[in-house]
């Protein structure tokens, strides 16, 4: 289940907050609930992205995207991600996790989310975000979208890490190939 409470009290929470600059970092504490947990006792990874929209859509009321999106009939979409995992999270411990932009390209907008526990970085998580028109609009492109947020410059550099993922993921074939061997189970797959 999605964890309305919690996301609730995060966006009233933002709401309050002061205005983050366009790659202001978004700042939030969490813990770890029994129904956080895969079978191991740990912070399950499909809740990790779960858990990350709790900084992500405060950032993005903080930034002005939420008010941006609304003013132009605008929505928001991840389009893409990886994730590190580095150290286990467990039952009730508290994390930090922050939320920034990193920059944007023609397409995109690139951004990072860590969870910090004791000062070390347990998980890192690179994503980019497109921004959908309403109707046949299709992407909105960043710079149309930073000028609606009143940021009229350039996009500062992307790390290289950043510009390999991109490379990196573009070479992967779409739709995926699926091997010849599959035993096939169901009528939603390709003939």
């Amino acid at each position: 289940m999605y964890p309305l409470i919690r996301f609730a009290r995060e966006v009233m929470a933002a709401r309050r907050a002061p205005r983050l600059p366009p790659m202001g970092a978004h700042v939030s504490t969490h813990r770890v609930w029994p129904w956080d947990l895969d079978p191991w006792w740990e912070l399950n990874n499909g809740r990790t992205l779960t858990l990350y929209d709790l900084g992500r859509i405060p950032m993005a009321i903080r930034l002005g995207i939420v008010q941006a999106m609304r003013e132009n009939g605008w929505g928001f979409t991840v389009a893409g991600n990886s994730v590190r995992y580095r150290k286990r999270i467990k039952l009730f411990h508290r994390f930090t996790q922050v939320s920034r932009t990193l920059g944007w390209d023609g397409r995109f907008l690139y951004m990072d989310q860590s969870m910090w526990i004791e000062g070390e970085c347990a998980n890192h998580m690179l994503l980019r975000v497109a921004i959908v028109g309403s109707g046949r609009k299709g992407i909105v492109t960043p710079a149309e979208f930073m000028a609606a947020l009143g940021y009229h410059g350039e996009s500062p550099a992307l790390p290289d890490w950043v510009h390999a993922w991109i490379a990196a993921d573009a070479q992967r074939p779409w739709p995926p190939v699926l091997p010849e061997t599959l035993e096939r189970r169901t009528d939603d797959l390709p003939a």
